[in-house]
């Protein structure tokens, strides 16, 4: 029920609520201004003024309701008892503003007439809202960036409108077409209508706050202060607008250089080294896949500030499927899976490039994101198979199984036949992840012998060496520890009963002493 509703700041709820409220602020902001200088526009369009007025203020007091029933964290748990929500809200200075902000200052309409819409200027206050708003949105679009060109921009507009309003209000102080430089006579009809006084007055706003065009020279004391204050304005205005704008663009360099190498970088290497134009050609060719396709090399980069848990959580989402389609993963335990993820590596290689050649030895293994590979002879033209996505190879050399007699070394040639996406699985990010999981290594170790046995490259009589030889090293490390163990009991006992005998024999001292000073004393008694 709407009682016991609690409204979570972090949640929907209060996010659409804040956009909601975004229409409200600005309403007053641009149009209570407006309304007070051009009386012909508040004349016009009274009540379609007035029940806006009122619908705002409605909004303004459900936004109160809003912040009463609003949580707040307290040792990071959201506190959702009503009184203490209610105690904290009263207790902030939003609520002061908030109770500010709707006063009923519209009771001066009894007094100074209807047509006085500026007794609403208190309606300002509540514009806090409207930062808080933009502040979220900024957090939560997809294009920040855009969002922060879009916000500069109506700042500016408003910004202006207020700047035409003085213009049109000062223009009406001094007298319509007193000179070039004011608003023109009313008496001309092109420059009657409510439509050409506002827009006349906000072109004439434009050009002065952006020093573009010519404006009519002032001729006035009030015209020149006027000039003066707009030119102070937009020397300001001009230096929010470019470093607004240059820091939009070095968020969006920044952005590009997190997700993509650094391509100048390699061409100064290049032009430095004299690298030869093949060379070059291929590496920039590189590069311009990756852009143009959006392929990524840094993925690991880009998460590494989330927690390790939520960075587990995404690269699962995003990988794991990729991950479990490989054999002697699979029935694997998920913490096992979700460890290794975060271990893959995504690498792009380019047409005719190898992956991996014969002979070489192994210290990762491939699976195929995306693309094709070739499986070919030695003179890189016959191919025997072809590789497509969802397919791996070189699981076996990241194993080290016993009696492995290809001795961990690469058993073909594997070549790109285009742009190929591949995540790579190093044997040292294995090891270091199956050493928490003794029982998934063993069931790994049987499953790359059974491919080893279907291969014919597997030596059991070798293996069952290799493993008694093992096992009988690990039964000698065994016994060494025991006894280690059994030297580091004794040698405690042994201080510890070295450090009680010290402790008696302090004791023995310190109580002869006693008796040596009390049998001094005795005799010097006697004498």
């Amino acid at each position: 029920s709407w009682k016991n509703c609690i409204v979570d700041p972090s949640g929907n709820m209060y996010y659409t609520w804040i956009q909601i409220m975004i229409v409200p602020v600005l309403y007053n902001w641009v149009i209570i201004i407006c309304r007070t200088v051009f009386t012909d526009i508040e004349n016009s369009y009274l009540s379609v003024w007035l029940t806006l007025d009122y619908l705002c203020d409605l909004f303004y007091i459900f936004d109160m309701v809003i912040r009463f029933k609003t949580g707040f964290l307290e040792q990071g748990i959201l506190v959702q008892e009503q009184s203490r929500l209610s105690q904290n809200y009263i207790r902030s200075s939003e609520f002061k503003y908030d109770v500010l902000s709707i006063l009923p200052t519209d009771l001066l309409y009894f007094y100074l007439g209807i047509h006085y819409p500026i007794v609403r200027i208190n309606r300002f206050v509540r514009v806090y809202r409207l930062f808080e708003a933009f502040d979220r949105i900024e957090t939560r679009t997809s294009y920040p960036n855009t969002f922060r060109l879009c916000k500069l921009m109506l700042y500016v507009f408003v910004l202006i409108h207020w700047n035409a309003c003085f213009y049109f209000a000062l223009s009406s102080t001094i007298g319509f077409g007193e000179d070039d430089w004011v608003y023109p006579n009313m008496s001309d009809p092109d420059f009657a209508t409510e439509y050409r006084q506002y827009i006349y007055s906000f072109f004439f706003s434009t050009l002065i706050l952006t020093t573009v065009g010519d404006t009519p020279k002032p001729e006035r004391e009030e015209e020149f202060m006027f000039m003066m204050v707009d030119f102070l304005i937009a020397v300001l205005a001009f230096a929010s607008v470019v470093g607004n704008i240059g820091h939009v663009i070095s968020n969006l360099n920044n952005a590009e250089k997190a997700f993509f190498p650094n391509h100048e970088l390699v061409k100064s290497y290049f032009k430095n080294h004299k690298v030869n134009k093949d060379l070059q050609k291929r590496v920039n060719n590189w590069y311009q896949h990756l852009y143009i396709n959006k392929k990524m090399t840094k993925e690991n980069e880009i998460l590494k500030t989330l927690p390790e848990r939520l960075r587990a959580e995404v690269a699962v989402s995003v990988h794991l499927g990729t991950l479990s389609k490989v054999t002697i993963f699979q029935n694997c335990e998920m913490s096992l899976l979700e460890e290794l993820v975060l271990k893959l590596k995504p690498q792009v290689f380019s047409p005719g490039e190898y992956v991996c050649k014969k002979g070489d030895v192994g210290h990762e293994m491939y699976i195929i994101k995306e693309g094709k590979l070739a499986v070919v002879a030695d003179d890189g033209v016959t191919e025997f198979a072809v590789l497509g996505e969802g397919n791996f190879f070189g699981e076996i050399s990241i194993l080290n199984i016993k009696g492995n007699t290809s001795g961990n070394r690469r058993t073909a040639n594997i070549k790109s036949i285009g742009h190929s996406d591949l995540f790579c699985l190093s044997k040292e990010d294995l090891k270091g992840v199956l050493t928490e999981y003794p029982e998934a290594k063993r069931i790994l170790e049987e499953k790359g012998k059974q491919i080893l046995i279907k291969m014919g490259k597997l030596d059991e009589n070798l293996a069952g060496g290799l493993e008694s030889k093992e096992e009988q090293m690990n039964s000698r490390i065994k016994r060494i520890e025991d006894s280690l163990d059994s030297l580091q009991t004794k040698l405690a006992r042994m201080v510890a009963e070295m450090a009680s005998s010290t402790d008696k024999l302090k004791m023995r001292v310190e109580s002869l002493e006693n008796d040596i000073n009390h049998w001094q004393a005795s005799c010097e008694e006697v004498k």
